[in-house]
């Protein structure tokens, strides 16, 4: 029997919404929201995207600073030497210009050979420091290793090759220690320029 059918009766009211409806049903906000929430996703993928990206150059720095420091650790072994190695120098031309002066002069033979001696052992003990003498006498004149102190005319050579070392050059592993000071030929047939040279 219908409501209409029994007057004594009072309508319903509606039932209050089920608290334990469906979720989709609780959770649907308004399209504002939604926005929003996409847009705040969105801030927070690029801060980490920026972040990370960061993190990768200051990773990158760091291993270049540290492959910086080994290298410059690695040439401070390699040439902690350099200045003690360059005063010695002077006493080894000295010892080769004895050894000459004693060959002109008819110097006594057990003299020679002792002087002969310590200049081998002199050289050895500097090649184990890494030093080794440049090469010039027959070279092309190379202004990185040679230092011209003469120019001489000689139309048998090519134009601007080392005649003549007057003092021997050296390096340390790959550094120049010192020149080498040469004379260099001078053709005047193939000559075009002149190299500089310095007295």
């Amino acid at each position: 029997m219908s409501q209409a059918d029994n007057p004594g009766t009072t309508p319903r009211a509606a039932a209050p919404a089920d608290p334990e409806a469906p979720e989709e049903q609780q959770h649907q906000q308004a399209p504002g929201e939604a926005v929003e929430a996409a847009d705040l996703l969105t801030e927070k993928t690029r801060e980490a995207q920026e972040n990370y990206e960061k993190y990768l150059r200051l990773a990158a720095e760091l291993d270049n600073l540290k492959k910086r420091q080994e290298r410059e650790r690695s040439e401070l072994v390699q040439f902690a030497n350099e200045n003690l190695l360059k005063e010695l120098l002077p006493v080894l031309d000295n010892l080769e210009r004895a050894l000459e002066h004693g060959s002109n002069f008819d110097a006594p033979e057990g003299l020679l050979e002792g002087l002969e001696l310590v200049q081998q052992d002199f050289l050895k003990v500097l090649a184990r420091f890494g030093v080794s003498p440049v090469d010039c006498v027959g070279q092309p004149f190379n202004p990185a290793f040679h230092h011209a102190v003469m120019e001489e005319e000689a139309p048998e050579a090519p134009d601007h090759t080392v005649l003549k070392e007057l003092q021997r050059g050296y390096l340390l592993h790959t550094r120049l220690l010192r020149p080498a000071m040469v004379v260099v030929s001078r053709n005047p047939q193939s000559s075009s320029t002149r190299v500089d040279v310095k007295v």
